[in-house]
């Protein structure tokens, strides 16, 4: 990714949102910093990859620590996430933040085989959480998914010869006029169709 890139997404701030690559939470250990959070993106994305998955937008007991969407603090310190070294403690909560869908995901890229050329990323890139509320989730507005679209389309640009799949709704409208694939979302019962979905286009 360029400069620009980077530029953007480190400098973008708006209410009720935290950027996990330019705000510090509470949370954070002194090691954990946005900075951090940018060089494990930097290694997400470095490598040829054959498909790109978009989803929603980053919660707060994933991407909000790891700075890697649908990846959680407990995947990293395991090292379950290729080219990213596994880590130490990334918050100083008493037990390591874990994520549903993150799990999910992240299992069913393994299982499949293909999580070594697997990117993520989010139509809104950025955490949006409940007003006074850091540690929850909620559904970014329209405004917010327009936000999004210049570094959304600098990601596809980036990995072009990707098969692009949108993961749930919000992911699919942003990416009108790319041409994708859709999946369910994992969450509120979607693993199962989530796992059945993703096998058949990685036949």
């Amino acid at each position: 990714m360029n400069a620009e890139f980077w530029n953007r997404l480190r400098e973008y701030r708006s209410d009720n949102v935290f950027n996990p690559w330019g705000d510090s939470d509470p949370l954070d250990l002194p090691f954990a910093s946005p900075i951090e959070r940018a060089e494990r993106l930097a290694s997400h994305f470095d490598v040829d990859a054959k498909y790109l998955l978009i989803g929603e937008a980053p919660g707060y007991r994933g991407c909000h620590f790891s700075g890697i969407p649908f990846t959680c603090e407990k995947q990293l310190i395991k090292g379950e996430v290729p080219r990213v070294k596994a880590t130490k403690r990334l918050t100083n909560r008493e037990i390591p933040f874990s994520e549903g869908s993150a799990t999910v995901i992240w299992g069913t890229l393994h299982a499949l085989g293909i999580a070594d050329r697997t990117v993520m990323w989010n139509a809104y890139p950025f955490h949006p959480h409940k007003p006074g509320h850091l540690m929850s989730n909620r559904t970014p507005s329209p405004s917010e998914v327009r936000d999004g679209q210049l570094l959304l389309a600098m990601v596809l640009e980036r990995f072009a010869g990707a098969q692009v799949i949108a993961i749930g709704l919000v992911a699919l409208r942003a990416l009108h006029g790319f041409g994708c694939a859709s999946v369910r979302h994992p969450s509120m019962g979607g693993a199962n169709k989530f796992r059945a979905q993703m096998r058949e286009l990685a036949a």
